[in-house]
């Protein structure tokens, strides 16, 4: 077995087709501070200013809250923020550049 299959196992993602199952997975805390109520604010925003022949507005809501989902199931994406903080903070110490 190689080191890369030696690393823990990343969870299955949620299937995440339907809203359904992006509520699901929000209810199951899948997803940041606030997004369940979020998410249902904005569908409900985006179902009353969408008329029957343009959805457009409620496919974006689902595809934005299906990667949100998908960014907090990732492993790699705390430690990238991390890493943003951390150089962040370097850069303040540093100061202003001449």
């Amino acid at each position: 077995m190689s080191a890369e299959h030696a690393e823990a196992a990343i969870p299955a993602p949620f299937p995440l087709r339907t809203i359904g199952d992006i509520r699901a997975a929000l209810r199951s805390g899948h997803g940041f501070p606030g997004d369940q109520e979020a998410f249902e604010a904005d569908l409900q925003r985006a179902l009353e200013a969408s008329s029957e022949t343009d959805l457009n507005a409620v496919a974006a809501v689902i595809v934005d809250y299906r990667g949100r989902i998908r960014l907090y199931q990732d492993p790699d994406f705390d430690i990238a923020i991390q890493e943003g903080i951390d150089l962040a903070a370097q850069l303040k110490q540093e100061g202003p550049r001449a």
